[in-house]
């Protein structure tokens, strides 16, 4: 219910997830039920593995998040979260107010042993497929020893949900010299260069696109900034041949032409393409889309979270944890496997 559009988006994009998938799992709709099922009643919903739990109040864009999680205990927000603590769905996803339903993860399902912070990936195309960026925005001021924790799990991530056998890990600084940077980030890279994760050490913001490495390590200031920034490329390129186009037949017809397969090469650049970002480190699965995700967002954010679920990330994180605590008996590395079953979302 906390989605710009919701709960308009949200049914309809479930919908979809379920058509597409030939009813792959189940998805339960937590929010004010007679409203959800107004919009369900717009749909053909025969055969769907579809159900709805009642919840009344809902957490907005503009409420405090860890007072409104006080406060709205019933919220759609707080009961589809505790669904998924009491193992009642595998999953729980949300385009929702991005600090409640981070706080949320926390603060009910719980951190992985050995996570200081959770945080949040985000998604960047490169020219050697997905780049996963960490952190995201969620933690502005970090320690060395946090960049190393998120090294950690967007590894793991990489390797339960991208498939990458062994992703290549860098840290996101100034330079390429190891001594570059803060005092936290040359703390961080012996951190990291001495771990088994396949550190290759720093990289700058052009090596993202270049597809250098898999997993960008760096702090939630710089890494939002760097996310903001990717997410405005694609309205900027089409905003500058609007202009070239502006006014001349030729250009006109030459911009029509080259349209789709413009569009078709950036489409990795599109946030309705991932859905949503993960929040790593939470003992469950929490996926956060934008607050005006579209039915296409909603049902791939759907996606996202069945396959993260299906991977079993959270036991392969806390596995990788516990070897990087002190008098861990094992290097930083967990091998994944993919179990396949009945999943409730």
């Amino acid at each position: 219910m906390g989605g710009d559009f919701a709960p308009v988006n949200e049914v309809a994009g479930a919908i979809q997830s379920l058509r597409q998938t030939s009813n792959a799992f189940e998805v339960i709709l937590v929010g004010r039920e007679k409203e959800i099922r107004d919009q369900l009643a717009r749909h053909q919903t025969e055969g769907l593995a579809l159900s709805v739990v009642d919840a009344d109040e809902v957490i907005t864009m503009e409420d405090s998040p860890t007072a409104a999680l006080k406060q709205k205990k019933h919220s759609s927000l707080a009961v589809g979260m505790s669904l998924h603590k009491e193992g009642k769905a595998d999953a729980f996803a949300s385009a929702g107010n991005t600090g409640a339903v981070l706080s949320a993860s926390t603060l009910i399902l719980g951190r992985i042993k050995g996570v200081s912070r959770p945080t949040i990936g985000a998604f960047m195309p490169s020219e050697a497929g997905v780049c996963l960026l960490v952190d995201a925005g969620t933690n502005v001021d970090c320690r060395a020893r946090h960049l190393f924790e998120f090294a950690i799990m967007g590894s793991m991530y990489a390797k339960a949900v991208f498939r990458y056998e062994n992703p290549k890990v860098g840290l996101l600084n100034v330079g390429e010299e190891k001594l570059k940077g803060t005092e936290v980030v040359q703390e961080a890279y012996k951190l990291l260069e001495t771990s088994s994760l396949n550190f290759i050490g720093n990289v700058e913001g052009r090596d993202i696109l270049k597809g250098k490495v898999q997993v960008v390590v760096c702090d939630g200031f710089v890494g939002n900034i760097v996310l903001k920034f990717g997410e405005s490329v694609p309205g900027f390129l089409k905003s500058r041949l609007k202009q070239y186009a502006a006014g001349n037949l030729l250009r006109t017809a030459m911009v029509a032409i080259a349209r789709t397969p413009l569009k078709r090469s950036l489409r990795d650049m599109d946030y309705e393409e991932f859905g949503g970002v993960p929040v790593l480190g939470v003992n469950g699965v929490s996926i956060i889309g934008h607050g005006k995700s579209t039915p296409k967002a909603i049902k791939n954010m759907i996606l996202r979270a069945a396959e993260v679920a299906k991977s079993q990330l959270s036991r392969h994180i806390e596995d990788a944890m516990s070897a990087a605590l002190p008098g861990g008996t094992a290097p930083v590395e967990a091998t994944i496997t993919s179990e396949h079953g009945n999943q409730r979302l």
